[in-house]
């Protein structure tokens, strides 16, 4: 007789079902996992013999076989450790086999039987809700599965618990829905923190308005990293559809905060030693990197050239199609990646660049070999490139500027404008071509100006529509939602160097 239990595998977001089957037969003792296991999944065996020991119980002298169907779909991760005993435990006798059928199964056993946190209990909540399933996870994952939905959901902290409960001695209550930690104020500095760069800051402002690349070029000391730092105080929340796509993604990687929904939009910034796996994903498991990561947020590249090429290469993709596809030879994952793109860099190596006093003696060939590491297809896809000059003294003693609650506001109403245009599922960086020429028309006076900027400087259509976007934005910052006029769009061309 064969004992089934319901559990699910990963590729990418996409959530699988997996069959555990556990069959008890007479012949040498024996303990066998078949069906793809990775190293985790074969361990589970030694955690299961443990777990039982704890609760008093031993498995039997006898061939136990566990199979994993399908048998052609790789088993990752520690999440079998409790179908695998719930199968046995039912192979046994010691739990009824039909109180199974309905439940969909995952979690790491320890060796006191105590049931451990494991990756991906909301996307597998998702899937069991979807597929008529009840749901038993680890009392630490159960306030983001009770996002899913209303489903039946069984949260214990040890496996004494779930026996307990399965045989009617003792009641699980369902968890209750958490949410993760809100964006803390004190922690992210304030817009008005930041002396002078008022060009930087209307920049800045604009590109988190329509969701825009941004590029800050500048002298060491000049405040391009609290720039960026102050970009999470004046970004808007989260949308509940928008928090279930990223909060997936963070339960995948194992990241997600004391089991809760995120609130606020992710702020990426890794190293620029970052691997090319680290920061689009992969590795031997295909795990998400930094860029899906920071989906729906923001990825911040401090020290740009400093990446390696190749990594930073790899970007272009996902900046096109919102998606990091991760290609091996017997598998394809993909995960989302629409994430806003800030990056910084000195416009040399001595960071000098254009002061008499400060300059090296190399100039203006060390400045050439730096800025060439951005290739041009790279730059192509950066909305807004600002120069972020050495702050003056004056600037220094100025009274503060606007506050990010201030900049914020105006950013919400020009999200809201964008929210009712697009049906609330994009925003201006990512309006397609047809839809541009429909939001994007243009007076007789700024299309003459585009059209010479575009001749002069030589720029790509791809130039064209990224500047007709970032107009757009800056019409919503204006309040004014019809016609793009001169104003709008000699703004939006300042901010792109054609000299770079």
């Amino acid at each position: 007789m064969v004992a089934r239990v319901n559990t699910v595998a990963f590729a990418g977001v996409e959530v699988r079902p997996v069959d555990v089957q556990v069959q008890i037969s007479n012949g040498l003792p024996a303990f066998t996992i078949v069906g793809l296991p990775d190293k985790a999944v074969a361990e589970s065996k030694e955690r299961v013999r443990s777990a039982l020991h704890a609760l008093g119980l031993s498995l039997p002298p006898k061939r136990l076989t566990v199979n994993l169907a399908p048998a052609d779909l790789s088993k990752e991760g520690s999440h079998f450790d409790l179908p695998i005993a719930l199968g046995l435990l039912a192979a046994m006798g010691v739990i009824p086999k039909g109180e199974l059928e309905e439940y969909l199964v995952l979690g790491e056993l320890s060796l006191d039987a105590s049931i451990r946190a494991v990756a991906g209990v909301l996307p597998s909540a998702i899937h069991a809700s979807a597929n008529d399933h009840k749901l038993i996870c680890p009392k630490a994952c159960g306030g983001e599965a009770a996002w899913a939905g209303d489903i039946d959901i069984l949260a214990p902290s040890d496996l004494l618990q779930l026996i307990n409960h399965i045989k009617g001695t003792q009641v699980l209550s369902r968890p209750e829905a958490k949410l993760g930690e809100a964006l803390d104020e004190r922690r992210v500095p304030d817009l008005a923190e930041v002396k002078g760069q008022e060009t930087a800051k209307r920049a800045l402002e604009i590109a988190a308005a329509g969701g825009h690349n941004m590029l800050m070029i500048g002298p060491p000391g000049s405040g391009k990293s609290m720039l960026a730092s102050t970009l999470p105080g004046i970004l808007p929340p989260l949308s509940p559809r928008e928090a279930l796509e990223v909060s997936m993604i963070h339960s995948l990687a194992g990241s997600l905060p004391e089991g809760g929904l995120l609130q606020s939009r992710p702020f990426r910034d890794p190293h620029h030693s970052a691997s090319l796996p680290a920061l689009i994903g992969g590795g031997h498991k295909v795990k998400p990197g930094e860029v899906s990561l920071a989906h729906n947020g923001v990825l911040f590249l401090d020290e740009l050239p400093e990446f390696a090429r190749s990594t930073l290469e790899s970007l272009r993709q996902p900046l096109e199609t919102g998606n990091a596809l991760i290609a091996r030879a017997n598998n394809h994952v993909n995960y989302p990646a629409r994430f806003q793109l800030i990056a910084a860099m000195n416009p040399c190596r001595c960071g000098h660049l254009g002061d008499p006093d400060l300059e090296c003696n190399k100039v203006p060939r060390c400045a050439g070999d730096y800025q060439s590491k951005i290739s041009g297809p790279m730059m192509d896809r950066i909305d807004l490139q600002v120069d972020v000059p050495r702050v003056e003294i004056a600037d220094l003693n100025a009274p503060a500027g606007e506050s990010s609650a201030i900049v914020a506001a105006r950013i919400a109403i020009a999200r809201d404008i964008q929210a009712a245009r697009y049906n609330g599922t994009a925003v201006n960086a990512q309006a397609s071509g047809n839809i541009l020429e429909q939001i994007a028309q243009m007076d007789e006076h700024a299309k003459t100006l585009l059209d010479a900027a575009m001749e002069k400087a030589r720029m790509s259509a791809r130039s064209y529509f990224r500047i007709l976007r970032v107009a757009r934005t800056i019409a919503d910052l204006s309040g004014n939602p019809d016609i793009l006029n001169k104003t709008h769009i000699a703004e939006a061309l300042s901010y792109k160097r054609a000299s770079f």
